[in-house]
């Protein structure tokens, strides 16, 4: 029992499991504000472009049964100003990283080929004179 609890210490402590856990934490969060932006602006500006509909309340019913396609709209809504938003989110990261690697070019720059080369001989060099 004691061997399986530090193997799941071990496992929780690494950095992707608590990376994850971050993510999950921060993805609730922002649900919350998207589903609110939406929620309490999106959706009545909407409104108001289409003449003073209230999406959140569009529904079908037939018989006993309710289809609330205005609720499906909004969280259609939803879906893509979170898909923007991490989209736009990854471009970014993107762009820093690669101004980023740019920036450790110019300090480190690659070496070329030849001297390489020219490298390896000379160590040839030193371990042959050394023998």
């Amino acid at each position: 029992m004691k061997k399986n609890i530090d193997e799941f210490k071990k496992f929780i402590a690494r950095g992707n499991i608590i990376d994850l856990a971050i993510g999950v934490i921060i993805g609730g969060a922002f649900s919350k504000i998207v589903t609110s932006l939406v929620n309490n602006i999106i959706t009545p500006l909407l409104g108001l472009l289409l003449g003073g509909i209230d999406l959140s309340g569009l529904a079908i019913t037939f018989k006993d049964t309710k289809i609330e396609y205005g609720a499906f709209i909004e969280s259609i809504i939803d879906f893509l100003i979170i898909a923007i938003s991490i989209f736009t989110m990854i471009k970014i990261i993107n762009k820093i990283s690669r101004i980023r690697k740019k920036e450790e070019e110019k300090k480190n720059p690659p070496k070329k080929e030849e001297i390489i080369l020219l490298e390896e001989i000379r160590n040839l060099l030193k371990e042959q004179k050394q023998k």
